[in-house]
Parts: structure tokens; C-alpha cells; sequence
């Protein structure tokens, strides 16, 4: 067990939290603080420990000048002041040699959060290539480090991994929380045990794939992924999202091959077209046209899959069923997510798309565990290990004398 936050002595000392605040915003407005609402529970325990509490986090990404105009951190400084009930104090600067003083003249319980950490990144990528000094710089304005930010914790960056050398740390509450839902749910889960996967590119899940199917009893699939498969069958996706790459291609022969009684490809499809942006049709997926292009799975599919979901004790979603965004093809995640409401089983959903349409289609409350960890989530489940939790220490385990 890596050392947790309610096992360190922090009464009364200067505490640097790494928090995960990359949350959507739009014309300066956040439209969904679920991020900032799972950090409250360290917050207020570094409150009501007398602390003074130091935030870091990154929001989108910074590759150049201009991207900082649109990933100030500023509004999730104000929405954290309306959820914690207390100031919360915002520097505009990040590396700021007055920032020691600022901090020494911070009364306890005062909250101060730091700028995006990804601006440091332009132009010399300071953040992400977890500079020395950067690393220290942040270690040096606190007593002691809380790594939070479970969605960030595959990254090697300053705030995450940096910081750990040179000061006490250890896990905060949100991220002991996610360890501890992943490694009770899917750890050893219950079977059957079904995996249901979608999204683009099959070769950045190509590992989890892999991982995931000698444990899981059905793999359904959707999406680029789907299609992908599909075209190592042979069947002509017309200009869907595929790979294109005939060292993949080969890879999933094999798989196909070796797991052909867990693997569901879908049966039919909703086509868009690649000339006409108003054209929408039911296709079956024998019959795709060059021009066609796979967009949500058909109604045949969702009855095939809804099989493997009904015997399933445990049931894991990454992503969707479509480009589910789009109304006119959002009815295959909306009906795949009717149906696990209404299944009896364990059901995690891990991946932002996923969770970002659980939220928006209204279903937030009818699945087991949410997890918000994204591609942490994807590589803790395909690594068993994260470079942001292993570099915090393992908690001393007290021997009592017989």
C-alpha cells in the first residue's frame, strides 16, 4: 500500500497538492466540475488539519504561445472557492521567486493555486520532461507533496514524479479511491466477466485488448476498433476509421484466431457518407459502399451483444458505440447504456468518452464506478503500475510485539 494522506502527519504544515483540474471549459464557463468535486475530500482534510494548501494541475494542452490564452486555470480557481466555501487565491506565475514569500505570509487553512503546470512546457517543455529545477522549485514552497491527480499519474512530468524526490508524499484520497475501485472490481472480477470496448485508433488499444482478453469472458466491440477487425475479416468498410497498417492487420488475424468464441464484431451498422452530409442509412455490414462511412452500430448488434451482457457478474466500458455527439447516431451508446442500467452486474466505466456520455445521456448514478482516470485508467489496467504512483513510497506496516 502506497503511503496515504490520512496516515501522514500534516497538523499544521504547508501541504502542495497535485490536483487533476483539466476539466471542459467553454467561453470561460466549466461545464463539468466532476474533477474539481472528487479533490474536495483532500481539500477539506488539509483544511481541517490546520494546513496551508498549495494546488497544482495542468488543463488541455500547451504546445504553443496561444494555447495559454484558453487554459488559464483561473475559472477552476473560482469554481473550487464556490465548492470549498473558502478563498481560494490564484498566481498568475508559476516559477515566481516571490512565490516562497507569498506562501510564508499565507495564514493556515488559506488555499493558493497555481497556474496551468503545461505552460511551463513552451518553449523548453520544462513540465513534462520533469525538469530538475522545476521539480525542486515546487518541492521547496511545501512540507509536504499529495499526489491527487489520478488521470495524471502516467505522466513523468515535474508536478507528478519530479516533486516525489525531493519531499515527503504520498496519495490523496481520490486517487487511493480509483486504486482501490479498479483493483477490487477488475482485479479478480466476478465472471463471466465481459469487456466492452470502442473508440478510434485500434493500435492505442491494441495492448489493452491483448491484457484483457485471456481474463474476460466476451470482448464486444465497436467503433475503429470494430472496424478494424472487420477489415482483417475482409469486409468492406468503405471509408470508416480503420487501420491501415498490415502489421496490425496480421496482429488481429491472430488474435481472431486464438479468441474467436470471446470476440463480438457488430452485425449492422448506420452509415454516414464521405460526399453527403446529410446522408444517413441502415446498413448491414455485408453490404457498406466505398463512399459509406460506419458511424453507429444497428440494431442486430445491440440484440447480439445484449447476449453476453445479460449472463455477465462484472462488466467493464471503455467507450462508445458511435460518434454519439451526433444525435443521429448516438441511439447505440444510449441503448448499449439502457441496457447495463437495467443488467445485473458489477458495471465500471473507465475512458473519457465513456464517461463523458454517461453524463450527458443522463446516467450518471446507474453504473457501479465511474472512473475519471482516462489513460491512466487504460494503463493501470494494462501495466498493473503507474510511474506516478510508484515513485511515492510504500507505507511503513507497524510490527507488534507478541
Amino acid at each position: 500500500m502506497k503511503q496515504r494522506i490520512e496516515k501522514m502527519d500534516l497538523k499544521d504544515k504547508t501541504v502542495i497538492v497535485r490536483c487533476d483540474y483539466n476539466v471542459p471549459i467553454y467561453n470561460g464557463r466549466i461545464i463539468d466540475d466532476t474533477k474539481i468535486v472528487a479533490s474536495l475530500e483532500t481539500i477539506r482534510y488539509l483544511v481541517k488539519n490546520n494546513c496551508k494548501i498549495i494546488i497544482l494541475s495542468h488543463l488541455g494542452k500547451i504546445k504553443k504561445e496561444e494555447d495559454k490564452l484558453y487554459n488559464s486555470l483561473e475559472p477552476v480557481s473560482k469554481r473550487l472557492k464556490e465548492l470549498v466555501g473558502r478563498e481560494v487565491y490564484f498566481s498568475r506565475k508559476i516559477l515566481d521567486p516571490e512565490l516562497p514569500k507569498r506562501i510564508e505570509l499565507m495564514l493556515p487553512r488559506d488555499i493558493l493555486m497555481l497556474e496551468n503546470t503545461r505552460f511551463l512546457d513552451v518553449p523548453n517543455k520544462l513540465e513534462s520532461n520533469c525538469d530538475a529545477q522545476v521539480s525542486y522549485f515546487f518541492a521547496s514552497l511545501a512540507d509536504v507533496f499529495v499526489m491527487d491527480a489520478f488521470a495524471s499519474s502516467h505522466r513523468a512530468h515535474a508536478s507528478v514524479v519530479g516533486i516525489t524526490k525531493y519531499i515527503p508524499s504520498c496519495i490523496g484520497f481520490s486517487v487511493e479511491r480509483e486504486l482501490a475501485s479498479l483493483d477490487r472490481f477488475l482485479k479478480e472480477p466476478v465472471h463471466p466477466f465481459t469487456v466492452i470496448m470502442g473508440g478510434a485508433k485500434v493500435e492505442d488499444k491494441l495492448d489493452l485488448i491483448e491484457t484483457m482478453l485471456p481474463k474476460c469472458d466476451y470482448l464486444l466491440l465497436a467503433g475503429g476498433l470494430a472496424n478494424s477487425f472487420l477489415k482483417a475479416l475482409n469486409f468492406n468498410i468503405g471509408s470508416s476509421l480503420a487501420t491501415e497498417s498490415p502489421k496490425t492487420i496480421e496482429k488481429l488475424k491472430q488474435i481472431m484466431l486464438k479468441y474467436r468464441n470471446k470476440l463480438m464484431l457488430p452485425l449492422d451498422a448506420i452509415v454516414g457518407s464521405t460526399y453527403d452530409e446529410h446522408y444517413t442509412r441502415y446498413k448491414r455490414i455485408n453490404e457498406i459502399g466505398d463512399n459509406e462511412v460506419i458511424l453507429d452500430v444497428g440494431v442486430k448488434t445491440l440484440e447480439k451483444y445484449k447476449t453476453a451482457i445479460k449472463v455477465s457478474q462484472t462488466i467493464f466500458l471503455n467507450g462508445t458505440m458511435g460518434r454519439y455527439e451526433d444525435n443521429r447516431y448516438s441511439n447505440g451508446t444510449k441503448e448499449l447504456f439502457n441496457t447495463l442500467k437495467n443488467a445485473d452486474a458489477t458495471i465500471v466505466v473507465g475512458g473519457g468518452d465513456s464517461v463523458s456520455a454517461v453524463k450527458n445521456m443522463g446516467f450518471v448514478g446507474d453504473f457501479t464506478y465511474l472512473s475519471v482516470g482516462g489513460g491512466a485508467t487504460l494503463e493501470y489496467l494494462t501495466k498493473g503500475h503507474l510511474i506516478g504512483i510508484d515513485s511515492i513510497k510504500e507505507e511503513e506496516i507497524e510490527v507488534l510485539d507478541v
